[in-house]
């Protein structure tokens, strides 16, 4: 029997990184749907979890992507409303990569050096990646801040994570490279999650700060989120801190990826959210 992924996407056209990741994971079709939100996705559901015999309902998954997190999770809360036992298929949600990237570049990050009483700053935090990384860290024990340059969208973020994840965030404020610098002043670990080809810091900003200990940027576009980091860097030792480049941790990234496609068809009861793509993501790093 066929293994069968439905892309459930929020944006209009569905995403090819999410369709080709999908068919390395084992898929053997992959049918995309675009423009979903909880009002127009009931009848996907009921066409999926209606159509095959409960000993192959693990054949048919779901997959939810698209850009924007707040609509990919109220998206997946109403997949699961759908469910009742005997009936539901496995799904997984990843948000513009936001799951499996934030736990590769976590999970990296906690092979590199001790995260827990640690002072940690996600850089432009209030994306995807961003979110999803702030929890991660803060679930490690430690004590997380994530910049924007308005304070109400870091608020809005922290508001969000604390009603998902119950865990706390702290908002901040950051303009410019001065007042992100002032941001990182007494951080131990600094993680760039920022739009491609954007700046957050120069390396004179981290470079000779003794209090930081690792370092990821999650940007593999010129120019990198961190001045003075490469995106090759695979826990490379630069200025006595521990780096962490986007394509140095995104092998990890991938394969926790394509490893939970695999699963979502060993039996139909799976939910990929952050914690299990995380645990996920910490056994194989």
């Amino acid at each position: 029997m066929k293994k069968l992924l439905f892309q459930f996407d929020t944006d209009i056209y569905p995403a090819v990184f999410d369709t080709v990741v999908a068919y390395d994971g084992g898929a053997d079709h992959v049918i995309g749907h675009g423009g979903l939100t909880p009002a127009n996705v009931s009848a996907l559901v009921e066409g999926a979890i209606f159509t095959r015999a409960p000993k192959d309902k693990k054949n048919t998954a779901i997959f939810i992507g698209g850009s924007n997190l707040a609509a990919g999770q109220a998206l997946l809360e109403a997949v699961r409303k759908h469910f009742f036992a005997g009936f539901q298929v496995s799904v997984m949600l990843d948000s513009n990569g936001c799951n499996t990237t934030a736990a590769a570049a976590v999970a990296k990050l906690a092979t590199s050096g001790t995260l827990a009483g640690k002072k940690a700053v996600v850089l432009a935090g209030t994306g995807p990646v961003g979110q999803r990384a702030a929890v991660m860290l803060a679930q490690e024990g430690v004590n997380v801040a994530i910049t924007s340059r308005h304070l109400t969208t870091a608020v809005s973020a922290c508001d969000f994570i604390k009603e998902r994840f119950n865990v706390d965030i702290t908002p901040l404020e950051a303009t410019d490279h001065k007042a992100r610098a002032d941001a990182i002043a007494d951080a131990n670990i600094i993680l760039a999650t920022g739009a491609t080809g954007i700046e957050l810091l120069s390396e004179e900003h981290w470079r000779d700060n003794p209090n930081i200990e690792l370092i990821a940027d999650a940007n593999a576009t010129p120019p990198l989120g961190i001045g003075g980091t490469d995106m090759m860097d695979k826990g490379m030792e630069r200025h006595g801190k521990i780096i962490w480049g986007a394509i140095g941790f995104g092998s990890l990234k991938l394969a926790v990826h394509r490893t939970c496609i695999a699963k979502l068809f060993e039996d139909n009861k799976q939910v990929f959210d952050a914690e299990a793509i995380y645990k996920l993501a910490k056994e194989i790093a």
